[in-house]
């Protein structure tokens, strides 16, 4: 039996490294997903979904711009806020994921930040049609560049799940850290994975120094992971506003243009009257 598990394994690995197993993670999705999602939009519906859902996008649409309007760094400049949409958490996993019932149909793609009216939550790790695994912030592997909203000091959060918590290492190891400091994202490149400024949790014990080189912390995060519901995934920024075309412009120009005319009149005008004249005395 162990041999034949063994062998097992070394076959797994391989189809893994030769065989592309992502079809098989979309199909997957696409079944399981699904089956996950009628069982939560069951579940709503025998709440009243209609009013719960307009609720729902309503304060999807608010804890965007709450969070465009807190933001400390200087807007993209695609756009001044975030296009959003909103989902349930319909599964959980215990290699610190969680499903949800956005996927790539709703827009939804890997590496997109994903927090609800608490906090962080994680990014999305991969997406199926209408589901996408997202991983969460306290998961073992992730990692989010953070730094603490006073002083603006930057450094890495990584995921401690055996205790639900979060390590803060700070790049300056003489940084003023302290209990009770908020921890918010960097932010990243182009907002993926990570929009800046989302809020991450707050520092609940600062670690003895082990070296000279870094200054670590243990941050609570705000998001309840163990109860999650309803989250908010960022698309990306809004797109830009029509322009608008100033009119204001053109009367100035029209009136230039009859002022223009009017003097040209005049001087013509002055023309005749000096041709005339002239004529006149040559007749004298």
């Amino acid at each position: 039996m162990p041999v034949l598990l063994a062998l097992a394994a070394v076959a797994l690995i391989a189809a893994d490294t030769v065989i592309p197993l992502d079809p098989l993670r979309a199909f997957g999705s696409a079944v399981y997903g699904g089956l996950e999602d009628a069982a939560s939009s069951s579940v709503r519906w025998a709440s009243g979904a209609g009013r719960l859902e307009d609720l729902e996008r309503e304060n999807t649409r608010l804890r965007a711009e709450l969070l465009a309007a807190r933001r400390a760094t200087p807007p993209p400049a695609e756009g001044n806020g975030y296009q959003v949409v909103s989902a349930h958490a319909v599964g959980f996993g215990r290699d610190g994921t969680v499903t949800i019932d956005a996927g790539a149909d709703a827009g939804v793609t890997p590496d997109m930040t994903v927090f609800d009216a608490d906090g962080l939550v994680g990014r999305v790790l991969r997406t199926g049609p209408g589901t996408a695994t997202v991983q969460l912030a306290t998961a073992s592997g992730a990692s989010v560049g953070a730094r603490l909203e006073g002083s603006r000091e930057v450094g890495l959060v990584t995921g401690v799940p055996e205790h639900g918590l979060l390590r803060l290492g700070l790049l300056n190891p003489s940084a003023d850290v302290k209990p009770g400091d908020r921890v918010v994202t960097l932010g990243s490149r182009d907002l993926r994975p990570f929009v800046p400024d989302v809020p991450i949790g707050t520092v609940v014990t600062v670690e003895p120094a082990a070296d000279a080189l870094t200054r670590t912390a243990l941050v609570r995060p705000f998001a309840r992971f163990t109860a999650l519901e309803n989250v908010t995934v960022v698309l990306g920024p809004l797109p830009d506003a029509p322009a608008v075309t100033d009119t204001s412009t053109k009367e100035p120009e029209k009136k230039s243009e009859k002022t223009n005319k009017s003097k040209k009149l005049k001087k013509k005008k002055k023309a005749k009257k000096k041709d005339t004249s002239r004529h006149a005395e040559g007749a004298r």
